[in-house]
């Protein structure tokens, strides 16, 4: 009777033994598959949160590339256009790069982009034949205009228009009666192009 009472006993404990350790891999298999379950979803979420990062970064760049394109072509085509109304009112392109009243304007007009762009002083080369006429103008109110010096040269080789430059000659805008001319052409209407140039 003991011994039927003690296997019963170990049998029981053995058991009981077995279910436990069966709960317990159970759970530890459980616990195991949820923690799996959390690091896939924390690096999904992870994935997830950089993929937007960059694309909102992406389409950030995009944007800005867009407004700086769309900004430059707007000051391009309001300049375009500045231009073409103040030779709109002139015979001709020869006529309008030999009046100083007119290269005036259009001086004023270009040095101030021109400044606006970052240059902090200019040097201007116009046709000698108009130096009574411009020289006092160009060294005293453009220069107050612009807010900047303004070094004047005057030169045979021009015989209308004139060429704007920073004075450390890095680059300069060529605006003679000739480059003028083609210039302007290349963007007029071809009414106006034929009333200016006669083409």
């Amino acid at each position: 009777m003991q011994n039927k009472l003690q296997e019963l006993t170990e049998q029981l404990y053995n058991e009981g033994l077995a279910k436990g350790r069966q709960e317990g891999d159970r759970y530890l298999e459980e616990a195991r598959a949820k923690a799996e379950q959390i690091i896939a979803e924390a690096t999904k979420k992870a994935s997830d949160l950089l993929s937007k990062a960059e694309q909102d970064a992406a389409a950030l760049r995009s944007k800005a590339e867009s407004d700086i394109k769309m900004a430059s072509a707007q000051a391009l085509q309001a300049t375009r256009k500045d231009i073409e109304n103040l030779i709109v009112a002139k015979a001709s392109a020869q006529t309008a790069t030999a009046d100083p009243d007119f290269l005036k304007q259009i001086i004023t007009c270009v040095a101030e982009k021109f400044v606006a762009g970052g240059a902090s002083d200019v040097q201007l080369v116009l046709p000698s034949s108009l130096q009574d006429k411009l020289q006092p103008w160009a060294e005293s109110q453009l220069a107050k205009i612009l807010s900047a010096p303004v070094k004047v040269e005057f030169s045979k080789k021009i015989s209308g228009g004139f060429t704007i430059a920073p004075q450390d000659g890095s680059y300069y805008i060529s605006f003679t009666d000739r480059t003028f001319q083609d210039l302007i052409a290349e963007y007029l209407r071809p009414v106006t192009r034929k009333l200016l140039f006669g083409e």
